[in-house]
């Protein structure tokens, strides 16, 4: 999203600056997204481009956070400001045992290896590797998928995915639900290269050894996700990944230091006409104003965002919709 307003942002005419946390541009598209599923040259096409256009980029600034870039500075400084963080509050499971060592989420596990394959320095973090080890990912989602493929090409002795819903038929029904998206069983490319799925499980508690994961201890669920009684079983688990989506943007550093009004789930509060927060020269786009979604939502959000900035500034613009 921020990629997609900056760079037609700067093709109205405009000097922009993008501000990035990380050292490299691209957010979910570089370190969330397996080199295996997108390889990252696309995106340091695309920033060398930007750059051409004359667009700024700021590595390593992590609005928000303390002794970096202050965003109330930002607002004297810059005519306008485009929020585009994404949402990256993950979805915890807070059951007995989570305490353990060997549980992380996804967006902890993932990141780590697109720098490694990138020979980005992992700067001192714990390394979290899946080889030689039963892996049990927890949500049925693309990061999970991700999460499987990775783990496999890391030397997993065993991956296992686990989804609370109810696996959906082979075959959709068409009448049932043409024309909108069909339910039926999918498979993606991870999948397929060796992960058990299992489905309608809900995991009650997490056990281990001298602090760290071995089991996990979970049951069969019914249409209303409760128990049933007599399903209980165990997976072997030494590795643990949270792939249960998440919840809001990160609130703490940025979004509390502007106090922007947020909506009732938490993400930034703006509209699809104007992309306008509660402050008038501050805008937001993509995951962070509508919750996590794909690629093309941010990409369509930044982009029209651009057009309401523009707008706001010039008083009239000539970008597309």
């Amino acid at each position: 999203a921020g990629m997609a307003c900056a760079q037609q942002l700067a093709r109205a005419g405009h000097d922009v600056h993008l501000f990035e946390k990380f050292a490299k541009a691209g957010g979910l598209l570089r370190y969330g997204i397996p080199d295996f599923k997108m390889e990252k040259g696309i995106i340091d096409r695309r920033v060398t481009q930007m750059e051409g256009e004359g667009v700024t980029f700021h590595y390593n600034s992590h609005v928000g956070a303390d002794g970096n870039v202050d965003p109330r500075e930002m607002l004297n400084e810059y005519d306008a400001v485009a929020l585009t963080g994404g949402a990256e509050a993950p979805r915890d499971l807070p059951i007995p045992g989570r305490e353990l060592s060997g549980i992380h989420y996804a967006m902890d596990f993932l990141p780590q290896q697109n720098r490694r394959v990138s020979s980005e320095p992992l700067n001192g973090v714990q390394e979290i590797l899946a080889g030689g080890k039963h892996v049990v990912v927890i949500g049925g989602g693309d990061t999970g998928s991700d999460c499987i493929g990775t783990s496999l090409r890391q030397g997993a002795l065993s991956v296992t995915q686990l989804e609370i819903m109810p696996a959906p038929p082979e075959r959709e029904n068409k009448g049932l639900t043409w024309p909108n998206w069909p339910l039926k069983m999918r498979t993606s490319s991870s999948q397929a290269e060796g992960a058990v799925r299992e489905y309608a499980v809900l995991t009650q508690k997490f056990s281990g050894e001298n602090g760290k994961v071995k089991k996990l201890h979970c049951v069969h669920v019914d249409d209303k996700f409760k128990p049933i009684a007599g399903t209980e079983f165990e997976l072997d688990a030494e590795l643990v990944l949270l792939a249960m989506g998440f919840v809001h943007p990160v609130h703490e550093g940025l979004l509390k230091l502007l106090s922007v009004e947020l909506d009732p789930r938490g993400n930034v509060k703006a509209n699809t006409l104007d992309y306008q927060t509660s402050r008038p020269n501050v805008f937001t786009a993509g995951d962070m104003r509508r919750g996590q979604s794909l690629v093309v939502w941010a990409i369509r959000e930044g982009r029209l965002c651009a057009r309401s900035i523009d707008t706001f500034l010039m008083g009239k613009t000539d970008l597309p919709r």
